[in-house]
């Protein structure tokens, strides 16, 4: 009995030096947004300062009192425009298709089709979105009214909000961790930090995780319009609507589309020789335990999911040195999340560098997190800030990057990401570059 309770505790050891060694690095990129289709285009435009808010001028919104998105720019015969075909949409939403493509896009990125059961059993998918399609719905209830028969059979699955990650598990197989959150605006964020911990936890050595979302409707500009989020000031100049951390600024622009990453544990990445873009450091979650819509004016929600993220990841506030923000252009989010960032970070505050990408793409809900984790995987690997855009006059005296992009100079760059939702939900994520 000695010696099996000796070998028990060898083995526990081994288990908890391995779990202490597994770090977690991203090697796939897949985006459609806005800006554009694929990591290379959007990060690009992002760079540029350009922006995919575009004017809704289609009847049904005329008498909206916001009339602008961020839309997925479709091209005949294109990617996006044969994922959102009819014959495709007839048995899964549109936001489970654009996450699809996203996917083929990271795999092929990370070199990554498995083909051995082990490494399909060893590889998880955590993908989320914020919002069902309400369109969908609308249409079902009155083809109803039609008749019974009139239904599709596919209703069902097709409003599931874990559709996107049982479709991606299927298509290849992959039968790690299939998990789904539906966070609102901190989906993409929270899928992020799950499939993390997975990996760290020792659950699988490759994940497939992000968000995808495509809920813009005239219900939903609505909605959103009546709890007064939206930006209703700028409807005859899109470009100008969304900004964040501007005096100006007075509501967020939805957005749609879908941003996938490829997590993968080092060791694992390291002996297949996979590009690593960056690696997560650390991942923190609270709740604001406040309101619906709005977060605590003290910011201490914020606060606490940005400390815990530290804790997480082992790093001290002054290793930080970039935040991108989820500051989505709302009058009191923006000041919320910079009176959180004073306050965590005191002194150190001046010294970091901010910025939101919402100027250029809108918020995309469930998909706004991971895509703009995207955006700080790629500002980590190689080393320049993406800029907000439409920063005239900025509330505070925070170190913004404002108009332009800039160059990220550290050797050593850990950036934090910040997505808060509805409900009081935050999380933030710690990425960092690889030396």
């Amino acid at each position: 009995m000695r010696k099996y309770n000796t070998y028990l505790n060898l083995i526990r050891s081994i288990n908890t030096i391995n779990a202490v060694r597994r770090r977690v690095v991203v090697t796939g990129l897949g985006v459609v947004s806005p800006l554009g289709t694929g990591s290379e285009l959007v990060w690009t435009n992002i760079l540029k300062g350009k922006c995919g808010i575009v004017a809704l001028n289609d009847e049904e919104y005329i008498n909206l009192p916001c009339r602008l998105a961020g839309l997925i720019p479709r091209e005949k015969d294109g990617i996006v425009e044969k994922a959102l075909s009819k014959s495709t949409l007839k048995s899964m939403a549109p936001a489970t298709s654009l996450a699809l493509v996203a996917t083929s896009e990271a795999l092929k990125d990370a070199n990554w089709t498995p083909k051995s059961e082990h490494c399909k059993e060893m590889t998880g998918v955590a993908i989320g979105m914020g919002m069902i399609d309400l369109n969908d719905v609308c249409i079902t209830n009155e083809a109803l009214k039609v008749g019974y028969n009139k239904v599709s059979p596919f209703f069902v699955p097709r409003i599931l909000p874990n559709m996107a990650a049982g479709h991606i598990s299927i298509k290849y197989g992959f039968r790690g961790p299939n998990h789904s959150v539906s966070t609102a605006c901190a989906t993409g964020a929270h899928s992020i930090g799950d499939a993390f911990r997975f990996i760290k936890n020792g659950d699988a050595d490759v994940m497939v995780c992000g968000g995808a979302e495509a809920c813009i409707s005239p219900l939903a500009i609505a909605g959103f319009c009546r709890l007064r989020a939206l930006s209703t000031s700028f409807n005859g100049e899109p470009h100008k609507a969304s900004r964040p951390f501007d005096k100006k600024r007075d509501g967020f622009v939805m957005g749609e589309g879908a941003a996938i990453l490829i997590l993968e544990e080092y060791e694992h990445a390291f002996k297949r020789s996979a590009k690593m873009y960056a690696e997560i450091l650390g991942y923190g979650l609270s709740g604001d335990a406040s309101h619906i819509t709005t977060p605590r004016e003290d910011g201490s929600g914020a606060m606490l999911s940005m400390a815990r993220a530290l804790k997480d990841g082992n790093l001290q506030k002054e290793d930080i040195t970039y935040i991108n923000a989820h500051a989505t252009s709302t009058p009191i989010g923006d000041g919320i999340e910079s009176t959180a960032i004073k306050s965590l970070f005191k002194e150190h505050a001046l010294k970091i560098s901010v910025s939101s990408t919402k100027g250029a793409h809108g918020h995309l809900l469930g998909a706004a997190g991971n895509l703009e984790a995207m955006f700080t995987i790629l500002s980590c690997y190689h080393g320049v800030l993406p800029p907000t855009l439409n920063l005239d006059d900025p509330v505070d005296d925070l170190c913004y990057v404002a108009k332009n992009a800039k160059k990220w100079d550290h050797e050593k760059r850990i950036a934090l990401k910040n997505s808060f939702g509805f409900g009081g939900t935050n999380a933030s994520l710690c990425i960092a570059n690889i030396l």
